[in-house]
């Protein structure tokens, strides 16, 4: 049995801004995506994408994360709450963020950015779609340094204590590293190869949204529901609901790909 560190959640402290770890693992995340970016562009990897589009895409896929990923929450997650308590939705900084809110206002940015510069949504997708594991991974990097979204009660010797308000005394799965391993390392892998060489149109938008979807969909058999929530039809998660649609997206969108070559 294993027990979490519990980590100050406080990275550091500038006066009396105080920054935090997670929010340090979300700028790590959008500069290794940019980082990433340069490097493909450099590669002539990147279809028609520039390095002034990356600019560009840099500045509106952070608000697409950010505003979509807030209200991806309010809405998937605690509508009632807060249509109750409307100011809420602002206070971000009592947290509540939802990857797959984030991964739709992603979307709306690469649209709106595709329009911009006359390119087709797809080749900005394609693009963008093996920049984003490694930004998972240090957002669950933050999430496991916060000790937050923690697994289920387990009795493997790697199960951990975690001493977050409602975890209990009981060693339980270190699901953020799971995630961490699956959604970040192994979707990256994935990805980086198979963009390694020139393919159809969607294709590799497509091989993001089977990898992720099958990758969360097995991750939340080991991480606790929301105890708002709890377990929903079919005794799936939210989050396992959600990704069912991206997996079925997903195949569709790989079939329309390779049936147009």
């Amino acid at each position: 049995m294993l027990v979490h560190p519990d980590f100050n959640p406080i990275a550091f402290s500038l006066g009396p801004i105080s920054v935090r770890w997670y929010g340090v693992m979300y700028l790590v995340g959008f500069a290794t995506a940019f980082m990433l970016g340069r490097y493909r562009i450099k590669r002539g990897r990147s279809g028609r994408v520039t390095a002034s589009i990356l600019d560009d895409l840099l500045f509106f896929v952070v608000l697409g994360v950010i505003l979509g990923g807030r209200l991806g929450y309010v809405l998937f997650y605690k509508p009632g709450y807060y249509f109750q308590h409307p100011l809420d939705v602002f206070a971000v900084w009592q947290g509540g963020m939802a990857f797959h809110g984030g991964f739709l206002g992603v979307l709306v940015a690469i649209w709106y950015l595709a329009r911009k510069h006359q390119l087709r949504w797809l080749e900005m997708t394609d693009f963008v779609a093996p920049l984003i594991p490694l930004g998972l991974a240090a957002g669950r990097l933050g999430n496991f340094i916060n000790g937050e979204l923690y697994g289920r009660v387990t009795d493997v010797a790697w199960g951990m204590v975690f001493a977050s308000p409602g975890a209990g005394p009981a060693p339980r799965h270190p699901s953020q590293l799971y995630q961490f391993a699956l959604e970040g390392l192994l979707l990256f892998a994935l990805l980086w190869v198979f963009t390694a060489r020139p393919r159809p149109l969607g294709a590799a938008s497509a091989v993001f949204l089977i990898g992720y979807g099958a990758m969360r969909f097995v991750a939340e058999f080991f991480r606790e529901p929301d105890d708002f929530l709890g377990f929903l039809a079919l005794s799936l998660t939210m989050g396992q609901w959600l990704s069912a649609p991206m997996i079925l997206a997903g195949v569709f969108l790989l079939a329309w790909a390779y049936r147009r070559v």
